[in-house]
């Protein structure tokens, strides 16, 4: 039995349980902490009661499960329209087989994301509501197109104008890009509401449908006071100091990368492991003139 089962196993067999293996685990990662996960769960005990009521000869309820599945095959593909949409975007952009990049200095980013959280608690302070989106490689050119078209340079100033209550753009999101405000007044989509989760209100619900369809950062500002982030379809809780803020930014936002950027990143990281440090001149002198 073994002798046969080794000799119809080829080498194409392997690559073919390796692929397998590598797609159902970035499957996982995908859909790992969605709703998806509860809906996967509900369609797998569907077939397990198919499974048992086939084995007992139930004939009456295999029937009824079995045009259940039906039903639920035909409506996961509209159920998990923001899952397959996130998915196919960020296959086309390389995101899901991609390493990410940690190196975070000498970044115009940094400067970007100073001012956008310093901006975040001025208005939290004064109890004024915003929406802030940071663009990163997924264009929204079509909610710019929504908005009013600025593109000026990112200033405290200009974001804490455009969100005060009495100018005309407070109403809708300002879209960034780098350290470039694209748009002001834009319209997001809306998130869908689902049952037994906590009432959201529009400006947070704008944030998610926009995070679940795109990989932007979308940071909200309540008119309570507080400040949350949206990203890939996830809000966060409270955030209460602005350092907290920047960090949070900096570490989901990723720095535009030209095509041979991670191979040169990677001789470098080899390099620099692989090579002693060298000391400097301070060093030096410390070593030879010792206190």
């Amino acid at each position: 039995m073994w002798s046969n089962l080794l000799h119809s196993f080829a080498p194409t067999d392997v690559l073919d349980i390796v692929a397998t293996s590598v797609l159902i685990y970035y499957l996982v990662l995908l859909i790992r902490g969605t709703r998806a996960v509860q809906i996967l769960t509900g369609v797998l005990v569907l077939v397990a009661l198919l499974g048992f009521a086939t084995f007992l000869n139930l004939f009456l309820l295999g029937t009824i499960l079995k045009l259940a599945l039906l039903g639920a095959a035909v409506s996961l593909p509209i159920i998990f329209q923001p899952e397959l949409r996130r998915a196919l975007e960020r296959l086309g952009r390389g995101g899901i087989f991609r390493s990410e990049d940690v190196e975070r200095q000498n970044r115009t980013e940094d400067r970007a994301m100073s001012i956008m959280a310093r901006t975040a608690f001025l208005l939290s302070r004064e109890r004024i509501g915003a929406l802030i989106v940071i663009e990163q490689q997924t264009g929204l050119k079509e909610f710019v197109e929504s908005g009013t078209v600025l593109n000026a340079r990112l200033s405290a100033e200009l974001l804490l104008s455009i969100f005060s209550p009495r100018s005309p753009l407070h109403d809708g999101a300002a879209i960034v890009r780098e350290d470039t405000v694209e748009a002001a007044a834009c319209l997001l989509p809306l998130a869908e509401q689902s049952l037994g989760e906590p009432r959201l209100g529009t400006r947070h619900r704008a944030a998610l449908g926009l995070s679940e369809q795109t990989d932007a950062v979308v940071i909200v500002v309540s008119e309570s006071g507080t400040v949350a982030v949206a990203r890939d379809g996830k809000l966060t809780r409270a955030i209460e100091e602005e350092p907290r803020l920047f960090r949070f930014l900096l570490a989901a936002t990723r720095p535009h990368r030209d095509p041979g950027a991670m191979r040169r990143d990677l001789v470098r990281n080899l390099r620099a492991r692989l090579t002693p440090p060298r000391k400097t001149a301070a060093q030096d002198h410390a070593a030879d003139h010792p206190s």
